[in-house]
């Protein structure tokens, strides 16, 4: 652990995550057997669990209100190691929640995302964080954070040279990312949200590069993935071939691997592409948004 001695600092959503997968075929307007599953989630958080598995030092910075989901949250990510100081605890409010409706086959039908907390993470809020992130050795940030975060971590990433990576959660919230992006390190996203910029893949790099973004990571599911660079063409890593059980979280198990392989070489992007398609292709046979039997053995055998 001495080589980790900085920690990843993760910020954004931290909610409790109900997924409902249906039996059979939806039918509109109708009552619907399904199964019912609950865990801790979060896109940012899920990538800190995710790590904090991994045998790697993370902090958390997120909203949580005080009622039985808020314990259940805190409870779970104090018990695989994250570090849980800079949590903002609000009372009298309930924590943020995301339902998942998934198809018979696992495939995600519709999300419905209940998270008013993380608006609570302002450049005033996170004020109270600033020593933590300019001793990272990275920060992740996830797409919920209100857009007036996001120029005070560009500022600071530019300042400190701490890389800054950002997680995209959602199409719907990709207009909160500001106009001017320069400082960001790596900004990792799905075709779908990759489409919100512009129609045409190459385009759509085009224009995020003219914002400043550094690098471009886009996950095309059973495709694979693409990595974008200016003055580069698209580099492109296939994905592994393993019996989907669930989709949700494998996005976040992807930016885990990808982090983690940053954290010992920022520049290696290939060894960072390969561990987050083996880390998604892991957390795709679990019905868990985190993998439950992740362990630091699987970065020492890669």
């Amino acid at each position: 652990m001495t080589a980790y001695a900085a920690p990843i600092v993760c910020i954004g959503g931290l909610n409790v995550d109900r997924k409902l997968k249906l039996l059979a075929h939806a039918l509109p307007g109708s009552s619907n057997p399904c199964e019912s599953h609950e865990t801790p989630g979060g896109v940012v958080r899920n990538v800190a669990e995710n790590l904090a598995r991994l045998g790697l030092p993370v902090s958390l910075v997120a909203a949580v209100g005080d009622d039985a989901g808020g314990r259940m949250l805190l409870e779970q990510a104090a018990s695989v190691g994250i570090d849980l100081r800079a949590i903002i605890r609000l009372r009298r409010h309930a924590s943020d929640s995301y339902t998942a409706v998934l198809a018979p086959d696992g495939s995600l039908e519709l999300g419905l995302a209940a998270m008013p907390l993380v608006e609570s993470l302002n450049p005033w809020a996170l004020g109270a964080s600033r020593a933590l992130r300019a001793g990272a050795a990275l920060i992740v940030a996830d797409g919920n954070l209100p857009t007036d975060a996001w120029p005070l971590l560009l500022g600071e990433a530019s300042a400190s040279g701490v890389p800054l990576v950002c997680v995209a959660v959602s199409e719907a919230k990709m207009e909160r990312l500001p106009e001017r992006l320069a400082g960001m390190h790596l900004l990792i996203l799905n075709a779908g949200e990759l489409a919100c910029v512009a129609p045409e893949p190459l385009g759509a790099f085009a224009a995020l590069h003219a914002r400043g973004v550094a690098r471009i990571l886009v996950s095309k599911g059973a495709e694979g993935l693409l990595l974008s660079e200016p003055g580069h063409a698209p580099r492109h890593w296939p994905a592994p071939d393993v019996p989907i059980v669930d989709v949700t979280g494998a996005g976040d198990a992807l930016s885990a691997g990808v982090c983690a392989a940053l954290l010992r070489d920022a520049a290696d992007f290939d060894a960072a592409a390969r561990l987050g398609l083996d880390l998604a292709a892991l957390t795709l046979q679990t019905e868990d948004s985190v993998h439950p039997e992740l362990t630091s053995d699987f970065l020492l055998k890669r």
